[in-house]
């Protein structure tokens, strides 16, 4: 069942959600407003339609946001999320459902039902995931912690704090003293493989799962309130992600010349991987941030990369 969902952003950033009914399937959960296809619809047409009879407004459809395969018991969907700009008519309820516009970050992940987390999770997510390069020594410690506090007052939200020639003591003395200000900018710091650094940091702070770790849990290591990323490369580790983590990397998309020997995926089979994947998925290996747009066309979240982000 091909299920559309509006992603409606007004003047102030803040995103629609509606809340499932009484007598609903998930009953009482929020989610993006939209509903199934109908035979011979668009996707476009239909999202229209949907939010027409259930809002009472005119939308204008803009950019894909996420597609995400589910399935509830033995129900498959795929809830298809298309963000709004611009729509004609105030929204209000037409179907007897509550309505709330909220600012996306401030949104409680448990509220919403299970496939719409992900569209969330979009949302949230910048395009771009800057990563530490590996090579760094202890001794740069402080040379470090001024760059990345520049990069957080530049508008940087996501970074992976990946030392792995420092004591993992020092790299959460790291993030501990960036954490202040990254709070204060909406920024999110992530360790690389480090759970228990992690939950003793707290929010602000989530981890990068590698892929053995990825492999071997059976259930998400940290609180929503903070977010954990996921190491994947193949469609089967993708799939392991979407319980554990909020977004995935994909790599190696393109050569890399730290990993000279891996044969990367390339974009066609980035693009198949991601359209079967449940979460957020970065391209990379390779990667510039001037790729981001191409990431976005072939359905990803966007780019991250070490060598050409810093």
């Amino acid at each position: 069942m091909h299920v559309m969902a509006g992603v409606m952003l007004d003047a102030r950033s803040r995103v629609l959600l509606a809340q499932r009914p009484p007598g609903k399937h998930l009953a009482g959960l929020w989610e993006f407003p939209g509903g199934k296809l109908e035979a011979g619809e668009s996707p476009e047409g239909g999202l229209v339609r949907e939010l027409r009879e259930e809002l009472g407004v005119e939308a204008v459809i803009a950019e894909p946001l996420i597609r995400v395969p589910w399935r509830y018991g033995e129900r498959s969907l795929l809830l298809d999320a298309r963000v709004i700009r611009h729509w004609q008519g105030e929204p209000h309820s037409l179907e007897g459902q509550a309505l709330q516009w909220c600012a996306p970050d401030s949104v409680d992940l448990s509220i919403l039902t299970p496939a719409d987390r992900p569209i969330l999770r979009a949302l949230q997510l910048p395009s771009l995931y800057p990563i530490t390069p590996a090579d760094v020594p202890p001794e740069a410690f402080a040379a470090w912690q001024q760059r990345l506090g520049t990069a957080i007052e530049n508008g940087q939200r996501l970074m992976l704090l990946r030392f792995p020639l420092w004591p993992v003591e020092r790299v959460r003395e790291l993030a501990a003293g960036l954490l202040p200000l990254a709070r204060a900018r909406g920024a999110q710091l992530l360790l690389s493989g480090d759970i228990a650094g992690a939950l003793m940091l707290g929010a602000g702070v989530g981890v990068q799962l590698k892929a053995r770790q990825l492999a071997s849990l059976d259930e998400r290591p940290l609180p929503l309130q903070q977010w954990v990323g996921a190491s994947c490369h193949d469609d089967t580790e993708l799939a392991r992600a979407l319980p554990l983590a909020d977004f995935a990397t994909l790599s190696p998309v393109s050569a890399t010349a730290s990993h000279p020997d891996a044969a990367p995926l390339g974009w066609p089979a980035f693009q198949a991987m991601v359209e079967a994947a449940a979460v957020p998925v970065y391209a990379l290996g390779g990667m510039r941030a001037a790729d981001a747009s191409v990431a976005r066309q072939a359905g990803g979240q966007g780019v991250a990369g070490i060598r050409g982000f810093w």
